[in-house]
């Protein structure tokens, strides 16, 4: 049986584009696809929240206004999400996009009630475009949407690393992995697995966070039964 009966997982831009630097791997997102079809026939009720990163990202623009550079961001989640959505109905999963940013021609516009609606008949639903407002993360968009909804979990999902250490693991090789922290220890730690105001809004909340590797197989499986194989913080 599963430990939580709705979640809301993150997932990375750069975990879409798999090995390249930038865009889709679509064999990439089928296995990402298939780790959700196994936390979704366990019965979790699972809200996704996608990044942008591998398309663009709104703070690194240089000449670019910050705020059109962010817009241009959210439209690249948006891509993103419609991508995981083929992939996971192709396996039939029904599967619903909403975006921040109407766009009602691709995806359902955000309605608290609607998404709600949606993981109590089973659906996946997939939140894209943030929080529909430049200056925000994804993270944020994650956060803000687990509360909305009213998860009893957030399950970050990071490449190339399996939870939250105290230095970059693939720099250096002694770094320290954190079984267990609080949203506090990682404000004053400037931990940077998430933004301050994302890490602010979960801990305002009472949000749980699991950090964990997607490169691992079955790891959302793993932490949906309550085996935890990250770093989990509260």
């Amino acid at each position: 049986m599963p430990k939580y009966k709705r979640i809301v997982l993150k997932l990375s831009g750069e975990a879409m584009a798999g090995d390249k630097s930038q865009g889709i791997d679509m064999k990439v997102i089928d296995k990402i696809a298939a780790q959700v079809k196994k936390i979704h026939d366990l019965g979790v009720e699972t809200g996704i929240v996608v990044g942008g990163g591998n398309f663009w990202r709104g703070r690194d623009a240089k000449t670019i206004d910050r705020a059109t550079s962010d817009y241009m961001g959210m439209l690249g989640t948006v891509m993103n999400a419609l991508a995981l959505q083929d992939s996971l109905e192709k396996m039939d999963v029904v599967t619903r996009v909403q975006t921040a940013i109407e766009m009602k021609e691709v995806a359902e516009p955000y309605i608290r009630r609607r998404a709600i609606r949606h993981l109590e008949k089973g659906r996946v639903v997939i939140f894209s475009a943030g929080v529909g407002n430049p200056f925000f993360s994804t993270d944020t968009a994650a956060a803000l949407r687990a509360a909305e909804i009213d998860a009893d979990l957030i399950l970050l999902a990071k490449k190339g690393v399996d939870g939250i250490y105290d230095s970059d693991p693939n720099i250096n090789k002694s770094a320290k992995k954190y079984e267990s922290l609080s949203y506090q220890e990682i404000l004053n730690k400037g931990l940077k697995i998430m933004d301050a105001t994302a890490t602010s809004l979960c801990m305002d909340n009472n949000i749980p966070l699991i950090v964990i590797g997607i490169d691992e197989e079955d790891t959302m499986y793993k932490a949906c039964l309550g085996e935890v194989t990250g770093t989990v913080v509260k």
